[in-house]
């Protein structure tokens, strides 16, 4: 039986029966995969605590008889990003991160890019970077790795750039929307958001250092990509009630 080795970040675990433990990981190559590891709370030499969430590791695994889990075979550490459970803000933000894009991408397929992504974003958080900016940077980067990125600066029913300082918003409709077909119901997005918004995509995905957003960016490129994020999430987010007790404030896909 072939063994397979990568590079991972752990999104999450669950423990199974009296030793075992279920894990959901990232790989550049494999994209989000599960895996079953028998024995894993027993075994020191073989896993120790290498499957903790959040955790960048090294796995060696074996594709099971049946099923999607493959069979976790052992774990070497890389980095455990231990600093992050000693602030609450970075733990509630790494938990939401890893959730949304594994919500956001589904099992299966490589993702490269979102591999890179993850795991820049756990570094800063892990270096003290937990905040609103951070935040903002990887919903954003997310969804347009993902294929869903709204349109910003052009109307996305006739094309036309708006010259307004504020314009319509609706994901549903493809994005900004000029004032000739926005009609009513449309979020107002001020289109200075819109213009850093885009600006920040021209950004590398590892790079959340130097970023200060102001306040009404915050708040309307929140509420926009919280929108564009619930239109394509298939089910509620488990961690964004913790991270709204932690923020203490409510926040977009908590609605």
């Amino acid at each position: 039986m072939s063994i397979h080795s990568s590079a991972a970040i752990i999104l999450r675990h669950l423990d199974y029966g009296e030793a075992d433990r279920i894990v959901t990981f990232l790989t550049a190559g494999h994209g989000v995969m599960k895996g079953f590891a028998r024995g894993a709370r027993k075994s020191r030499r073989r896993f120790g605590p290498a499957l903790e969430s959040f955790a960048s590791v090294r796995l060696h695994w074996s594709a099971s008889r049946g099923g999607d889990m493959v069979s976790l075979r052992e774990a070497e550490i890389l980095d455990l990003r231990t600093s992050l459970r000693g602030d609450l803000t970075a733990l509630a933000l790494a938990a939401y991160g890893c959730e949304v894009l594994e919500a956001l991408l589904g099992e299966g397929h490589g993702h490269g890019e979102p591999f890179v992504l993850l795991g820049a974003f756990l570094d800063h958080l892990a270096a003290g970077g937990a905040g609103a900016d951070a935040r903002l940077l990887f919903e954003l980067r997310l969804l347009s790795l993902a294929g869903y990125i709204p349109h910003l600066l052009h109307c996305s029913e006739c094309g036309m750039l708006s010259q307004e300082e504020a314009v319509g918003f609706d994901p549903a409709r493809g994005g900004a929307l000029c004032s000739d077909c926005a009609g009513e119901g449309a979020l107002r997005i001020e289109r200075l958001t819109l213009g850093t918004l885009a600006r920040s995509l021209r950004t590398p995905l590892d790079l959340f250092e130097g970023f200060r957003f102001g306040p009404r960016t915050r708040q309307q490129g929140g509420e926009l990509l919280g929108r564009a994020l619930r239109l394509h999430l298939h089910r509620p987010l488990r961690s964004v009630s913790f991270l709204d007790d932690v923020l203490g404030q409510a926040l977009p896909l908590a609605r």
